[in-house]
């Protein structure tokens, strides 16, 4: 059994050898992993895998091959959390039901609507298609469905179609010091670069220390010059929460990466689109915002703007001014795009979906537009394309 789990690893690509193969079984027999999946697995993991480029695979080959092997004791199976019997109250309906659900006309509608409940409804309400409440179809509640409506006390999204989330969320800042993997990501970074000299003349210019030196008949003359630096500015602009929290290890990556890359780097938190405010730290957010407008008077034109999103989003948050999810924004989404796009002269997007995923999201075609096609996968190739493009290069495969 554990000669075809070595042959499959071997197959698959892994550098593993017979050698590791035996020093497994040897491991085995003195008792290191006795009727324990999870010890059999960080023991051959430590026998398998050379290099954390490796984890991912192996993990998937090891989940592949010993899938159902766990077994689950009567006595955990009583032990099951009194909320997670609960569930019968997350109603999840089959296609043809939600077929039959009709949206209630946008958010001016919904919104007259919601404020008609909030005066009548006098007692907590489960199941049905009017009240506010759980496991219904109502446009207003928790742990429904509904094809557009107000999220009101559910922990976390479910199906990412609420128009109005009325809970105070919390976001997690992007890990600024993570370095696993982000090599690549930091050459790829590296292709934004603005030289310039500037400050003392400190730095030894070579080349025309040997011309002045053989003017002057051979007596050695130095020229100094100024060091040459990357004097690139950068403002990133971050989508986080919701739909963006399958994203937070890629983000973390990249964010981490241009913080080494990148002397000259401002950062802003956004939520979905860009709107009235923007802000440095999630767990600040509700009390210390900053006004996107802000931004435009702060930072000159010259910074180079890369957008980090999804782009997914409803169509409201884009083209309704009080869209937002969370608060009522005095502009459009796509206006407050174009504002930034207006005021700085090299603007990009990169976009951590699945660039093959693109054409599923109706804001992402919009927003994409509004970016002249300059929105890129957070891949690297498709960083490196997006640093061409913030120099004003010519960008190779760029998708029309």
């Amino acid at each position: 059994m554990f000669l075809d789990f070595f042959l499959l690893l071997k197959k698959e690509g892994l550098p593993v050898s017979l050698r590791e193969h035996l020093t497994l079984l040897e491991a085995m027999q003195k008792g290191l992993a006795n009727y324990s999946v999870e010890d059999f697995y960080s023991l051959s993991r430590s026998v398998f895998v050379k290099h954390e480029a490796q984890l991912d695979k192996f993990d998937q080959l090891f989940g592949h091959y010993f899938k159902g092997m766990q077994f689950i004791s009567e006595a955990k199976m009583a032990n099951i959390p009194e909320e997670w019997l609960r569930k019968n109250l997350e109603k999840f309906l089959t296609e043809e039901e939600k077929a039959m659900i009709e949206a209630m006309g946008g958010p001016e509608a919904l919104r007259k609507r919601f404020e008609e409940l909030m005066e009548q409804q006098k007692e907590r309400h489960e199941g049905g298609n009017r009240w506010i409440g759980t496991g219904g179809t109502s446009p207003f509640g928790a742990n429904g469905y509904n094809p557009e409506g107000y999220r009101i006390g559910q922990e976390g999204s479910r199906n990412r179609s609420a128009i109005k989330v009325w809970d105070k969320r919390e976001f997690v800042n992007l890990d600024d010091k993570q370095e696993l993997n982000t090599r690549n990501i930091k050459l790829a970074l590296k292709r934004l670069r603005v030289f310039t000299r500037e400050g003392h003349a400190e730095e030894l210019d070579i080349d025309e220390t040997i011309n002045k030196t053989s003017k002057n008949a051979g007596i050695l003359d130095l020229e100094m010059v100024p060091s040459k630096e990357n004097r690139v500015k950068v403002l990133m602009l971050m989508d986080i929460g919701g739909s963006m929290d399958d994203h937070i290890y890629t983000c973390s990556k990249l964010f981490s990466s241009a913080k080494t890359e990148f002397k000259h780097l401002e950062y802003y938190y956004f939520h979905n689109c860009l709107y009235d405010y923007v802000w440095k730290d999630n767990r600040r957010r509700w009390n210390d915002r900053t006004p996107t407008l802000e931004l435009l008077h702060k930072y000159n034109r010259d910074y180079k703007v890369i957008f980090v999103g999804d782009a997914a989003m409803s169509p409201y948050e884009l083209l309704s001014s009080g869209g937002s999810v969370e608060f009522e924004n005095s502009l459009t989404g796509v206006e407050w795009l174009q504002k930034v796009k207006d005021h700085f002269k090299h603007v990009a997007w990169i976009n951590p979906n699945p660039e093959q995923s693109w054409n599923y999201f109706q804001t992402t075609a919009m927003i994409k537009e509004v970016m002249e096609n300059r929105m890129f996968p957070a891949t690297i190739a498709g960083i490196q394309n997006t640093m061409k493009s913030l120099l004003n290069k010519k960008v190779v495969n760029q998708t029309a």
